[in-house]
């Protein structure tokens, strides 16, 4: 089935809820929501979308991102979500590889597009073009879908500096829907969904769930995250629900308290996304009292991993509670865990292995990458890359990621895809990037650099060539000079050596 008819189904029933905000103002009821993403469907078919086709989403949080998303599923198509964060060159390539017919562009980004040269039609929702979307009757209806069919086609950079194409199927977004449901928050009719964090990434895969249940969809003005912007809209809607990385849940407990913000309003705040401190967590309940809830998930297995619920978050009375804190939380109800060996065999609990994930939430496959595909997939198990260890109650700590992915603010950032934009940079021979610990951040991007005979450190000229090829938030915050890198004897850059430097400067 198509997981858009969630939203036809929820119009039919109560057209005249309220559905889509820009801050506190509605912009669409439910009928209105419904109407205009057949429009935008029935307009897709005039420009010769057709069912399995991609449509990309190069947007800011906005209501319309919701009305092109659902749009694109009435169609038949798949959705190609892009971090409006990304370099032009970085979402036309994603544009490219995906094989998406269209694009829907925020002001601001579309000449980044253009600029880049991406492939297929842009259309800026700001434009008359858009705007005439609307101005027909749609005859159409949404397209059946089979559950194995591409719904989501989700972007992850992977170790080799290019990103690799998560294939999500309607299967996996249902079920991943109805595990919210079930193991991480209830949601009601009279809730809100507040879109704080890119809604093409954990905030906006979660709007679903919502729609399903015909609660408010809220996106903040400023199209981000503005603590005080964030706090009045909670205590005008009420019954928020919101996903944040860790490094957003320090600065709202920050400002709370600096300000005499309650947090009046927040009902539930699912964080993931970076590790979050013990300290920070217990500092946050405190304040806010026990609306937090962690999930764990890959895009490979969105949302869906494990959940520690908000009793746990906020016990303070188990036994074992602080090491509970520490943990990602027990399996959800779909999914089945495994800590494997380097052969894939379950270890005994307590002792740390890849953490292995078996679920109708676990992807099918990487896009056109089934070498990619093969590596991670193994007899039916996701091999997630991150080691940790399961108590004897089931709950799962992550210690480590056996991967070099950086994790700033919630977003992932990997390391080679960085030492690539710095080495066509005339002065670096040669570079490798690692994460060091950051109190706000979780983890800031540093770069080790070796430079070319004769050539002296310039970082401001570093910066800006990053910024002529990667996203601003992917860049260095600091650089260091070396005369060589430390290698092993088969030539393999040595980063557990230089994280050591890191933490003796």
């Amino acid at each position: 089935m198509n997981i858009g008819c969630w939203l036809e189904r929820i119009a039919q029933i109560h057209p005249q809820r309220p559905a889509l905000h820009l801050g506190r103002d509605c912009v669409a009821d439910y009928a209105t929501f419904h109407r205009k993403s057949l429009q935008v469907a029935a307009w897709l078919h005039g420009k010769g979308i057709e069912p399995g086709d991609r449509v990309a989403l190069f947007l800011k949080n906005c209501p319309d991102y919701l009305i092109a998303h659902y749009g694109a599923w009435y169609a038949g198509a798949a959705v190609v979500p892009i971090n409006a964060k990304l370099h032009g060159r970085e979402a036309a390539w994603i544009i490219e590889n995906s094989g998406a017919k269209l694009s829907f562009t925020s002001p601001g980004l579309t000449d980044a597009l253009q600029q880049a040269g991406a492939a297929g039609d842009i259309i800026d929702i700001a434009s008359p073009a858009y705007a005439g979307i609307f101005q027909t009757d749609s005859a159409v209806s949404p397209v059946p879908r089979d559950p194995t069919d591409l719904a989501w086609l989700f972007y992850t950079s992977g170790t080799t500096g290019r990103p690799k194409g998560v294939i999500i199927n309607h299967r996996m977004l249902m079920t991943m829907s109805l595990s919210y449901l079930a193991d991480t928050d209830q949601v009601r009719s009279d809730d809100t969904i507040l879109y704080a964090a890119p809604m093409s990434h954990g905030a906006g895969i979660y709007n679903m769930v919502h729609v399903l249940m015909g609660a408010r969809h809220v996106c903040p003005p400023s199209g981000g995250f503005e603590e005080a912007e964030i706090f009045d809209l909670a205590r005008h809607h009420r019954n928020v629900h919101m996903f944040a990385a860790p490094t957003m849940v320090k600065r709202m407990t920050q400002i709370a308290k600096a300000t005499g913000e309650t947090g009046e309003g927040l009902r539930s705040i699912i964080y993931a996304g970076g590790p979050m401190y013990q300290a920070d967590i217990i500092e946050a309940v405190d304040h806010f009292g026990p609306i937090f809830v962690q999930i764990y998930g890959q895009g490979e297995a969105p949302m869906g991993i494990t959940a520690l619920s908000r009793h746990d978050v906020a016990d303070r009375s188990h036994i074992r509670w602080q090491e509970r804190l520490k943990s990602v939380g027990r399996a959800q109800s779909a999914v089945e865990i495994r800590i494997g060996d380097e052969h894939g065999c379950e270890l005994p609990h307590g002792q740390a292995g890849e953490i292995m994930v078996r679920s109708d939430i676990v992807m099918p496959g990487y896009w056109q990458n089934p070498e990619a595909t093969d590596k991670t997939i193994r007899d039916g198990w996701l091999l997630t890359g991150d080691v940790g260890f399961m108590d004897e109650d089931g709950y799962v700590t992550m210690q480590d990621r056996s991967k070099d992915m950086i994790i700033s603010g919630g977003t992932n950032i990997y390391p080679r895809e960085v030492e690539e934009a710095l080495l066509t940079h005339p002065t670096v021979a040669e570079v490798s990037v690692v994460g060091r610990p950051d109190a706000e951040w979780g983890e800031v991007v540093v770069a080790f650099v070796v430079m070319a005979t004769g050539a002296e450190m310039d970082q401001a000229a570093l910066d800006a060539h990053c910024l002529d090829q990667i996203a601003r938030f992917k860049r260095p915050k600091a650089y260091f000079t070396l005369n060589e890198l430390p290698k092993n004897n088969y030539g393999k850059v040595l980063k557990t050596e230089l994280r050591k430097r890191l933490e003796e400067m």
